[in-house]
């Protein structure tokens, strides 16, 4: 899990979009073990999962960054 993915951590490999990306900055990262729930709060307010919040999640709370990052994207807010 990465519980930090942000549009600053995503970067383009080219100068293209077809070259692919990398995600950068795995210092809040931690691996993730099947049935654990995370307790810990990390991550950047505007990007984390709610669960986080509550602190019990999982690697799902990455899903969430990744559609934030989306919505970003598309809407250009």
């Amino acid at each position: 899990m990465h519980r930090d993915l942000k549009l600053e951590n995503v970067l383009l490999k080219g100068k293209e979009l077809k070259d692919g990306f990398k995600i950068i900055d795995f210092g809040t990262s931690r691996v993730y073990k099947k049935g654990y729930k995370m307790t810990m709060k990390k991550g950047t307010p505007n990007y984390v999962a709610p669960e986080v919040l509550n602190q019990r999640y999982n690697y799902k709370c990455d899903l969430w960054s990744c559609g934030v990052i989306a919505f970003i994207l598309l809407s250009g807010r």
